[in-house]
């Protein structure tokens, strides 16, 4: 794989471990797991390495931290608020940009319930801190920024948050998490807010009018909105009333696995009617189909083939939803913050350790363009569902000085 320009930093270097924090022994970045033999020949490889090389590569939904070894240190580790970014498993990963979507409601730094908005932003601060002090990983804040990435042999680092209950009533707090460098979030996370109903409420009355303001206010900033976990309601009321298309950076397709964390055909549809993008989801036990009920990136391309089929290749993408670490073992952990039970619906599935061939951030992508490639897929249609699609909303979306009249006060 073409890997990026990457000369050894490890996370808060420029600190003395155990001295300035507590040293927690984290993950290495190399796979846990055993490798997942793709079964490409040389040809076929030489392809991929070719289309990567060639086309941006975005990741719409990633948590590239390293999570410690020790499971039973995680709250600890999460109270501390200093993520370890996985600068080395990145460097090989042939990303180009990702959209890091943090530690979310998992940032308990003060409290116990997340989503609190000061850890939010000590998390937020936290981790660009790092990256300042390193050179692989830029902050990817305009499509120039990923395309500056793309051609230095960096990655743009795009920071995302799952759910808006942190801005509570204050409309204006958006524009400061978009001053922080936030340029994506979602409106609820399984919990209903302020904005509206997330896919745990048993009721979804859809967005709220506050939460209208809230859609029309990211619209001006230039922040891209996502409905990953958002009701059915909240979802098809965001996508009717941002003038912008969304992102459902991270799901699947419920007509093959019924559950709330998958979306319904006429979310998928109307998310791609507005010009929008659905990027599938890697994370353990979600992507599951009745075809392969045992999670592995056969189950999880064919959640891709199935949108596909129904919106067209335009308007799909790839958002694993991958970290470096024990997944399923942190779900375990976080079962309740993270509304898992609510999510994962009542039909019985063969649980699995990690999801074979989408382990970690550093894995996926390789892996996904070897599948495309040896299914026929061709190298333009394989381009804009590694990143192109990403970027053509990203254009319409964010803010850009180049182009005139985005957003009142812009013209």
């Amino acid at each position: 794989m073409n890997k990026k320009n990457y000369r050894g930093y490890q996370s808060y270097q420029y600190l003395e471990a155990g001295a300035d924090f507590k040293k927690f022994e984290l993950v290495r970045e190399t796979t846990l797991f055993p490798e997942y033999d793709m079964g490409v020949t040389e040809e076929q490889e030489a392809r991929v390495q070719s289309i990567m090389a060639n086309n941006i590569v975005i990741s719409l939904h990633e948590h590239t931290f390293k999570a410690p070894v020790n499971l039973n240190e995680f709250f600890e580790f999460r109270r501390w608020g200093r993520d370890s970014t996985g600068y080395e498993g990145l460097s090989v990963s042939g990303l180009d940009c990702v959209f890091d979507n943090l530690m979310n409601g998992t940032a308990m730094i003060t409290s116990r319930g997340g989503w609190k908005w000061g850890d939010i932003l000590y998390d937020l601060g936290m981790r660009l801190s790092d990256i300042a002090h390193q050179d692989m990983v830029i902050l990817g804040l305009t499509t120039d920024d990923i395309r500056r990435a793309k051609a230095n042999g960096q990655i743009a680092f795009v920071p995302s948050i799952e759910g808006a209950s942190m801005i509570e009533n204050e409309l204006d707090r958006l524009d400061i998490l978009y001053g922080f460098g936030v340029r994506c979030m979602g409106i609820a996370y399984s919990e209903g807010n302020q904005l509206g109903m997330g896919l745990k409420e048993k009721r979804d009355g859809g967005l709220t009018e506050f939460g209208k303001q809230a859609v029309r206010r990211m619209n001006k900033l230039g922040m891209a909105i996502d409905v990953s976990h958002s009701g059915d309601q909240t979802s098809l009321d965001t996508i009717e009333v941002s003038d912008k298309p969304i992102f459902i950076t991270h799901a699947g397709a419920r007509t093959l696995w019924n559950t709330n964390r998958l979306k319904p055909d006429d979310v998928i549809k109307a998310c791609a009617a507005k010009g929008g993008v659905i990027a599938i989801e890697a994370a353990p036990h979600t992507t599951i189909t009745a075809n392969h009920p045992r999670h592995n990136i056969e189950s999880f391309m064919e959640h891709f083939e199935y949108c596909v089929n129904l919106v067209g290749i335009d308007h799909v993408s790839f958002g694993p939803d991958t970290l470096f670490g024990d997944h399923v073992g942190l779900h375990k952990a976080f079962a309740e913050a993270l509304s898992l039970s609510a999510s994962k619906g009542s039909q019985p599935y063969e649980r699995v350790d990690y999801v074979a061939g989408l382990e970690n951030p550093g894995q996926c992508f390789p892996n996904i363009v070897r599948w495309l490639v040896k299914h026929g897929y061709s190298d333009t249609d394989i381009a804009k569902v590694i990143g192109g699609n990403t970027m053509r909303v990203l254009e319409e979306v964010w803010w850009n000085p180049r182009k005139q009249g985005h957003g009142a006060g812009h013209a």
